[in-house]
């Protein structure tokens, strides 16, 4: 969220789809964390299974964002 906040007040659509490019990235290095967290017995299978359909989800909408500035 910071990163996507950060790119829009950059006033630039380039910037602005870099940062949300980054804020992609980082969705994916959550969905890796919560497999070594449950890994490590941090979070049960559930939870974890849980929280990595949800940054999948807020990644889908990252890039319809990142498409639909594309196209302007």
């Amino acid at each position: 969220m910071n990163n996507i906040a950060e790119g829009f007040e950059r006033k630039s659509n380039k910037k602005f789809s870099r940062f949300l490019d980054i804020s992609k990235a980082s969705a994916g290095e959550v969905r890796s964390m919560y497999y070594s967290a449950e890994d490590l017995k941090y979070v049960d299978l559930e939870r974890a299974q849980n929280r990595r359909n949800t940054a999948k989800h807020i990644s889908g909408g990252i890039s319809g964002l990142m498409n639909n500035l594309k196209s302007l």
